[in-house]
């Protein structure tokens, strides 16, 4: 079976394009306007698209809003972790999820721009939460893949949901945390330079600790 990404198209890449310029459009409206007095037909005049190109594309206001695509693994990245013969799940999981934030070449203009309109309106805050939280569950499903590939099972252990949800935490708690401090340095480190300091002190915290 082949667990590599499917190839992106030319066709992808102007659909991820289309895409980038709307959200931007609209993320910087939001910081002019405020988001409660953006509308559909202001940000398609502004990313020079039709309505209906934007409802194909987010379906609503809030979905532009709410939609910009977060750096995931792919299925090999995830085989990898679930089949890592490392000692630390904790520390193989913020390396997995480390690795696709220094990847990830997103327009770090836009990101500065996101990060200051979500703070700012407590609505977005409040739907950004909870989509870290649905991304926290596919995670959890990754730790538990990972410990049942080690043959661990709910039946010998009843409470390994808990243990994963405490590892996912733990990561994602590290993650923002290290977005925190990138913000607050106003984005003056490298992607990389944030997330090599991040993972010394990870394997720091770790080196004397034992991780399922």
């Amino acid at each position: 079976m082949n667990n590599e990404p499917p190839v992106e198209t030319l066709r992808d890449r102007k659909r991820a394009a289309t895409r980038h310029s709307i959200r931007r459009a609209a993320t910087l409206l939001g910081l002019q306007h405020g988001y409660e007095n953006v509308t559909v037909d202001m940000i398609c005049d502004a990313s020079m698209v039709s309505a209906r190109t934007f409802f194909n594309y987010f379906g609503s206001k809030e979905g532009v809003y709410i939609s910009s695509p977060k750096p995931t693994p792919n299925q090999t990245q995830v085989k990898a972790f679930v089949e890592g013969t490392g000692s630390s799940v904790f520390g193989d999981l913020f390396s997995m999820i480390a690795e696709k934030i220094v990847d990830n070449d997103a327009d770090l203009e836009y990101f500065r721009e996101r990060h200051q309109l979500i703070q700012q309106t407590p609505e977005l805050l409040n739907r950004e939460k909870a989509r870290i939280s649905e991304t926290e569950d596919v995670f959890v499903g990754y730790v538990m893949d990972r410990f049942r590939f080690r043959g661990r099972s709910e039946k010998e252990t009843p409470d390994l949901m808990d243990e994963a949800r405490m590892v996912v935490s733990l990561v994602f708690g590290a993650m923002r945390y290290t977005m925190q401090k990138w913000a607050t340095s106003n984005f003056a480190d490298t992607r990389e330079d944030l997330v090599l300091g991040a993972s010394r002190l990870i394997q720091r915290i770790t080196k004397n600790e034992h991780w399922p």
